[in-house]
């Protein structure tokens, strides 16, 4: 099996887990593919026993993995989308980072999990990005999100109006700190703070998410996630951020955005003894009510 690994500097204390990750994958005779920077952090502090290649963008890695290990956190996995991208490559997330909705892989549980894997004894879990059309220049390399899409107020400067139309017919007109448009993978992370709902993965919706609205009675829509959105923002300083997950930029009121679907979805690993529901409950807390 060709197996690619991708991570970030951690600290030092985590290095015992990915041992263990090397050891097991080397034990069973696959071959590596490391991101280049992330072997850069590891080659004084590991010893690889078999060859190892190396990645350093999507174009190395299409093609030349079965699998894609991301050892960190949930950032982490975002960072691996944007090499995974539309390759099909399915990607198992390790979690050496705290809360780990996206990376479901305990460190505790490495050797387990990829026991389940080689035994195909796991799902794939297929997830929707969201996509920013227009205007292309704005994220010319990766203009994806596979949490969300977010508009902000810039800096400290008084709220923005976000004008929003879905499939050309008038929503609201925002005005608050920002807005957020997620993916039910999203829905669990900045919207959710904000006090958007929970979406399952499988909900084939978005949910567009105010931040901070001055109108206490605008609250969070659920739209299909074939809807076609367009967006204008106007601000006193004539300037807003956008954010593509990690990714972010500055736009004006002459940049209308549309905004949809990608054409195409991230497979994640599941264990087959992990379901969307028990990820909410371990990780929300639900059920730990002295009541119950």
């Amino acid at each position: 099996m060709k197996v690619a690994i991708f991570g970030k500097a951690f600290s030092t204390e985590h290095i015992s887990y990915f041992h263990i990750l090397k050891e097991t994958l080397e034990s069973r005779g696959c071959k590596l593919i490391v991101w280049e920077p992330f072997y850069e952090f590891l080659k004084d502090k590991v010893l690889f026993s078999r060859e190892v290649t190396f990645f350093n963008d999507h174009f190395d890695l299409k093609g030349n993995a079965d699998i894609l290990f991301s050892v960190g956190g949930d950032g982490t996995m975002l960072d691996s989308v944007r090499l995974v991208r539309d390759s099909g490559i399915p990607i198992a997330g390790i979690n050496l980072g705290r809360m780990g909705f996206l990376s479901s892989i305990p460190r505790a549980e490495i050797l387990s999990a990829v026991d389940d894997i080689f035994e195909k004894r796991y799902r794939i879990e297929k997830r929707t990005l969201i996509s920013l059309y227009s205007p292309p220049s704005l994220f010319p390399d990766f203009n994806f999100a596979f949490n969300e899409l977010s508009i902000n107020k810039k800096d400290n400067s008084s709220m923005v109006v976000v004008h929003v139309w879905v499939n050309d017919q008038p929503l609201h007109s925002y005005w608050a700190d920002g807005l957020i448009i997620a993916t039910p993978t999203g829905s669990t992370a900045y919207s959710l703070s904000c006090g958007g709902p929970i979406l399952t993965p499988d909900s084939s919706n978005f949910v567009i998410t105010p931040i901070a609205p001055h109108n206490l009675s605008v609250r969070p829509v659920v739209i299909p996630d074939t809807s076609l959105i367009r967006i204008r923002v106007d601000s006193r300083d004539q300037q807003a951020l956008i954010g593509l997950d990690s990714q972010s930029a500055t736009i004006t009121p002459e940049n209308e955005l549309v905004v949809g679907k990608a054409g195409f979805e991230i497979n994640l690993v599941q264990r087959l003894n992990e379901t969307f529901f028990s990820t909410m409950r371990a990780k929300l807390n639900w059920g730990s009510d002295i009541r119950n």
